[in-house]
């Protein structure tokens, strides 16, 4: 029973080695030392206490779009909008960090509050189409990825920009309004406290309370959901709201905690991240963190490796890939699995 309960972590455990074990193969294929790249791969990131703060800040941004995918992932709603929502809270958050004057506790809460709450009334349209009129959640979602883009880059150009800057950047933030430093040496700030008590928050919401079961049952079965009395169509609106919440919450943090402007002229990429990070953690709050920290890790390690040896960070694309590949196929390993629940029974005959 043990081992059928924990299936999932083993398939995912396999999944990575056999990521790790192709890009090793083509490391030894590429490089003229592939002994030394491959232990700067795996080591060089826990070298210092400064990159070992590189791993656990780009981990931050993808905690938060982890856990907002994988409360929509768990609902059974592929929606992939918290790429537009980290991007168009960042600048809401960076407005009133530049406009507002207030101290410096209230200050970025203000500013942080504003940019959640912008990504939750934004995240609940597509939601409102799903619940409504059964709209594909995955299109109306990757529509607004473009245009709140073009939204936030209009304000940005037009609106933000700082013109005595050698680059199309905002003003300058209030000092105020940038999050508080944790550990000296490195750029770690107070929205790592932030996440991890909105993990453990999410995690208790969703295994904790009847809202949370409702979400899950949803996401199991709507239609069945449904004849048990559940009103699956406010689940999917209220889930959704969330979900944008917890994105907007990470755009605002991540702009003020590492940046003194707003300087993204594109899409950051972290709320595509995000999904894979809610695959890996298999939709769980709390696996989020670790799915987080190993995906900043590995990205850590080849750009380090890119650097320190002759083979290109683009080996984290292979890996990515491969991952990717490996846990969206439904039968990998599922032989295993079937052969753990014939044990199973016949341990109970």
């Amino acid at each position: 029973m043990f081992r059928l309960k924990y299936f999932e972590v083993y398939r995912t455990s396999a999944v990575i080695l056999i990521a790790l074990a192709i890009a090793f193969l083509i490391i030894s294929l590429v490089s003229s030392q592939p002994v030394e790249t491959i232990r700067i791969f795996l080591f060089e990131p826990l070298s210092t206490v400064s990159r070992m703060g590189n791993v656990v800040e780009m981990a931050i941004p993808l905690m938060f779009t982890g856990l907002s995918v994988s409360l929509l992932f768990k609902t059974n709603m592929f929606n992939l909008g918290a790429e537009g929502i980290f991007y168009i809270s960042g600048i809401v958050a960076a407005i009133l960090a530049i406009h507002l004057s207030m101290n410096g506790i209230l200050h970025p809460i203000i500013a942080i509050a504003a940019g959640s709450i912008t990504g939750a009334l934004i995240s609940a349209i597509p939601g409102y189409l799903k619940a409504k009129w059964n709209a594909n959640e995955l299109v109306t979602s990757l529509m607004f990825n473009s245009i709140l883009f073009g939204i936030g880059l209009y304000l940005l150009n037009y609106h933000l920009r700082d013109a005595k800057a050698f680059s199309n950047v905002s003003y300058k933030f209030a000092q105020t309004a940038q999050l508080d430093k944790i550990i000296p040496g490195t750029r770690l700030h107070t929205g790592l406290i932030i996440v991890l008590v909105l993990i453990v928050a999410a995690h208790f919401f969703m295994y904790r309370t009847r809202w949370g079961y409702e979400l899950r049952m949803t996401g199991a079965n709507r239609e069945f959901a449904g004849y048990s009395g559940m009103k699956t169509a406010k689940v999917i609106v209220v889930v959704h709201l969330i979900a944008g919440f917890i994105a907007g919450m990470g755009g605002s943090v991540e702009v003020l905690g590492m940046y003194n402007r707003f300087q993204w002229t594109a899409l950051p990429g972290y709320g595509l991240d995000g999904a894979l990070v809610a695959m890996l953690a298999k939709n769980n709050p709390l696996s989020v963190i670790g799915a987080a920290l190993f995906l900043a890790y590995i990205r850590i390690g080849a750009d380090l490796m890119a650097r320190l040896s002759d083979v290109p960070s683009e080996m984290i694309s292979i890996i990515q890939a491969v991952i990717i590949l490996l846990i969206s196929a439904e039968q990998f390993l599922k032989f295993w699995k079937n052969r753990m629940l014939l044990k199973e029974a016949k341990l109970h005959e």
